[in-house]
């Protein structure tokens, strides 16, 4: 006899020089796997699990000063509970709250392989809702307003034909295909510097601000987009982040929000120089349609030979006329104005020569008979003659000479030199006789 209960039982167990199956499917009696690695296969398989935003009530919650909150976060519409750990930051910030307060929090799935239990590992919490998300939101927008980051006058162009433009966006996102394609369909030469980043959960604003800084500095980037598709309204937090607005202000370079739906709104779109309503909308609206600017070119390109044709044909009407006027066919017609000019000029100065000579002529006779009147010839021809001392002094009186003074005697015709034997003085009043 053995000491085996069951003796006809099959002996089954895993055989320890025999390995492990690497997959599930593999496994079988004689080959299991342990406990603790199908614990591992869940907790790695549940860490590949992307994070993810989550709204609840707060049912418990236990904050401890070691710096770890632990939580039961329940969903009143469905009645289920999920367990949410967190540490560090996450623990600081649970302290704000209490039992009963409605709350989103962002954390990803995780599991506790001492018990293979399935947990929520938080990395970030805040207040209940839309309602004061919003709420908070409109108090920052007012605030950032204040401030003049949304003036208008702030907005900077976008350039007609970009070079470059900077794209800021999740990797292997949907949106950064959409902006890609849709740019090279319209302008096949546009060039990008892809620039990933989280766009959303807590990594999104540090991550956001980083890459707009980044492109910022880069002198190639012409213009850049800040591109996320759609998403709910917790999903779009990290763009209405004070830290995002005030980075997208002061971003020199034109920068454009393309961030989910039209119907959606985030602050960074009031401190952007241009909103988009999608991804695929900022690339239609950055850069110009290739066939459009072709379109532009022809039209222009017409009108050039329009006008030309217009001027070269204006100006062969104006040589026709030209070579129809009598001027050229005939030359010497250019002339006959010119010499009626020139022989009417010629009679009016014949006119006026005579004119001019004959009132000269009137003038000198007039002028000859008055000298001819008043010459002291004329004097001398009546008889008188004229006595001047030896000095050629004219003697007007006989005191004047002497006896034995030399006197000239001016006749008519010649002169006579005598000497003066005797001078009577004359009496006042009395005339002079003339000499004989």
């Amino acid at each position: 006899m053995t000491d085996t209960p069951f003796p006809n039982a099959p002996q089954t167990g895993p055989d320890p020089a025999q390995p492990l199956p690497r997959l599930a499917r593999d496994t079988s009696p004689d080959n299991p796997w342990p406990v603790s690695l199908l614990s591992r296969k869940y907790h790695d398989a549940v860490a590949k699990w992307p994070g993810t935003w989550i709204e609840g009530q707060i049912s418990e919650i236990n904050t401890r000063r070691s710096g770890s909150a632990y939580l039961t976060v329940r969903d009143n519409v469905e009645d289920i509970s999920l367990s949410v750990t967190g540490f560090g930051r996450f623990a600081q910030m649970a302290r704000e709250f209490r039992q009963g307060d409605r709350v989103i929090l962002h954390g990803k799935p995780d599991v506790w392989m001492k018990q293979t239990r399935l947990s929520f590992m938080g990395d970030d919490i805040r207040r209940v809702g839309k309602g004061d998300l919003m709420a908070q939101i409109e108090e920052l927008r007012r605030r950032l307003k204040g401030e003049g980051l949304f003036d208008a006058e702030n907005k900077v162009p976008l350039p007609e034909f970009p070079h470059r433009i900077g794209l800021i966006c999740a990797p292997h996102a949907r949106a950064e295909g959409d902006v890609i394609t849709n740019a090279r369909l319209r302008w096949p030469t546009i060039e990008f510097t892809v620039v990933h980043a989280h766009v959303q959960g807590p990594s999104c604003p540090p991550d956001v601000v980083a890459a707009i800084r980044k492109l910022d500095a880069d002198p190639s980037v012409d213009v850049i987009i800040v591109a996320r598709g759609g998403g709910s309204f917790e999903d779009l937090l990290g763009f209405s982040d004070e830290s995002v607005v005030r980075a997208t202000a002061a971003c020199v370079t034109p920068i454009v929000s393309a961030i989910g739906h039209e119907d959606d709104w985030t602050l960074i779109e009031l401190a952007a120089d241009l909103r988009a309503s999608t991804p695929t909308d900022a690339a239609k609206r950055v850069v110009p349609d290739v066939n459009e600017q072709l379109a532009i070119v022809d039209e222009a390109r017409r009108r050039i030979r329009d006008r030309i044709r217009f001027r070269v044909d204006n100006e062969r009407r104006l040589i026709e006329g030209y070579a129809n006027r009598p001027s050229l066919n005939r030359p010497l017609t250019m002339l006959d104005k010119p010499q009626r000019f020139v022989d009417d000029a010629r009679r009016r100065l014949d006119i006026g020569m005579r004119r001019i000579t004959d009132d000269a002529s009137l003038t000198v006779e007039k002028l000859h008979a008055s000298l001819t009147a008043l010459s002291p010839q004329s004097t001398l021809d009546r008889g008188y003659a004229v006595v001047q001392d030896a000095h050629g002094h004219v003697v007007a009186d006989s005191a004047d000479v002497h006896a034995g003074d030399g006197v000239t005697v001016t006749l008519r015709r010649g002169r006579i030199r005598a000497t003066v034997d005797e001078a009577d003085v004359a009496e006042a009043g009395a005339a002079s006789k003339p000499a004989e």
